[in-house]
């Protein structure tokens, strides 16, 4: 959600006039973008703020702005803690950062605004996109959920759908310039369809699985991910929307957080062990080969050993393809940062090692299972550090796991980043394959000529906002970007 964000930024910068500046030189503008999920996401920030203060003190001309998630929860704290920051926005403004960005040169004072609401969609803001062959398309912004640990919902809002059409009229954008993948966005995915803001459009709670194989009808479309759906509202039209569909990939991210009844009680997930195991049960009897994912909490308040003893169990018994683990992080506003029985800092450290230890040898396992089977990778770029040396590139199975592979011997045209190929497994590790039984086939992609020739796919406004005035038109962690003026 933050890199797409990002995205939108990007273009909207660039529709003002501003261009990225060069690796390594004195940017004009940096624009962070941030997270408020994790402690460290506040010290990252202020740690970056003082690196760019000399900068600053150089270059009085230069601009430092502040947005996102965290932006939203410290509001007036970032200029107080950081006084040479020009611009502070949130969530719900991200289209007001060039009209901030030149109220602060006019004014030679910071602007702070926050909104309590969202003003625009984030689809009737530009898009630079970072991928010639991947996008990323928000289909709802906000969550209804009141999980205890997550400050994401006072910070986001509350859950906002975006019509059908505007949603599949950006997929099609993004497919007639070469994108070959698109992810569908939300914070709870499978309760699209609840929450229209176009009061012209019913409530309909089979319009995700609807929008899943709408998706399929889409020409050139060849991979159709989706993230995050919940457990809680999880149903058997999705399932059979993914195994009916080819284009939806096999590949499930099923967050668990806890294995725990009485943890996910105290959480406030309204699903249980039995529903998630169900769940699995479900999605792997149609799609046999199915990869699932999830995210695990460890050491949420009040977790025994007990507790944790049935996550671990849940990991023995769905067999997860990756797990995104975290160590509980107390965030202030959220009700658990009150919780009695907070677990100490060393127990939450023994269990996360055990967890790791735990998910690595199930996945090693999965993994050598796939050893001598033919894989269809969509190349990607840099998801290999050794490639260079070892003589590989890396691509991304239709499941989501990630292949490096050999092209020692490959001699046909070159192979690009947003290509197509086919090879066979040859080894396995926790994180990923090897293949190096030579490139089988090998299709070239209007995404790979656009890799090649430096062109990445740009989206222009679609969709309708939210009845307040627009700005403009329309991977992996948030990252700090420079621009030039």
């Amino acid at each position: 959600m933050n890199v797409h964000d990002s995205e939108r930024l990007a273009g909207l910068l660039e529709e003002a006039g501003y261009v990225p500046a060069d690796a390594g030189s004195d940017a004009d503008l940096v624009v962070f973008n941030t997270c408020a999920v994790r402690e460290n996401a506040d010290n990252k920030l202020y740690g970056n703020l003082g690196m760019l203060r000399p900068a600053k003190s150089r270059n009085p001309r230069m601009q430092i702005a502040v947005g996102g998630c965290l932006a939203q929860k410290d509001r007036d704290t970032v200029v107080d803690k950081a006084p040479w920051v020009d611009v502070v926005f949130g969530t719900h403004n991200i289209g007001s950062l060039p009209v901030l960005l030149e109220r602060a040169r006019h004014n030679d004072e910071a602007q702070v605004e926050i909104l309590e609401s969202l003003d625009a969609f984030p689809s009737t803001l530009p898009a630079k996109r970072e991928s010639p062959y991947a996008g990323w398309v928000s289909i709802s912004v906000g969550c209804n959920n009141t999980c205890t640990f997550c400050i994401v919902p006072a910070l986001r809002g509350k859950e906002i759908d975006r019509r059908p059409g505007d949603i599949l009229a950006e997929v099609q954008a993004l497919v007639d310039q070469g994108v070959l993948e698109v992810t569908l966005l939300g914070q709870n995915v499978n309760a699209y369809g609840a929450s229209f803001a176009d009061p012209e459009l019913p409530r309909d709670r089979g319009a995700f699985a609807s929008l899943l194989k709408a998706c399929g009808q889409i020409d050139g479309l060849e991979r159709v991910r989706f993230t995050s759906p919940h457990p809680a509202e999880f149903t058997d039209d999705v399932i059979e929307a993914m195994a009916s569909t080819p284009n939806i990939c096999p590949t499930l991210h099923m967050p668990l957080q806890s294995g725990s009844d009485r943890i996910l009680k105290s959480m406030r997930r309204s699903y249980r062990q039995s529903k998630f195991l169900g769940i699995i049960d479900k999605v792997r009897a149609a799609m046999p080969h199915a990869a699932i994912t999830t995210d695990i909490i460890v050491g949420f308040p009040g977790e025994t050993e007990e507790d944790f003893e049935q996550t671990l169990e849940v990991l023995r018994r769905a067999r997860f393809s990756n797990a995104y683990t975290f160590q509980y992080s107390k965030r202030p506003g959220t009700p658990a940062a009150d919780m009695a029985d907070q677990v100490p800092k060393e127990v939450v450290q023994e269990r996360y090692l055990r967890l790791i230890a735990l998910q690595e040898e199930i996945v090693l396992d999965a993994n050598r299972e796939l050893v001598g089977s033919d894989v269809e990778l969509l190349v990607a770029s840099n998801e290999g550090r050794k490639n260079a040396a070892t003589h590989r590139m890396s691509g991304r199975a239709r499941d989501g796991r990630l292949v490096h592979f050999s092209t020692e011997d490959h001699r046909g045209e070159q192979i690009r980043p947003g290509d197509v190929v086919t090879t066979s497994i040859t080894a396995a590790a926790p994180y990923h394959l090897i293949a190096d039984a030579g490139v089988r086939t090998h299709r070239r992609t209007a995404a790979g000529d656009a890799y090649e020739r430096g062109e990445l796919p740009k989206t222009a406004p679609i969709g309708v906002g939210l009845g307040l005035p627009t700005i403009g038109a329309p991977a992996p962690l948030p990252v700090q970007t420079g621009c030039n003026a």
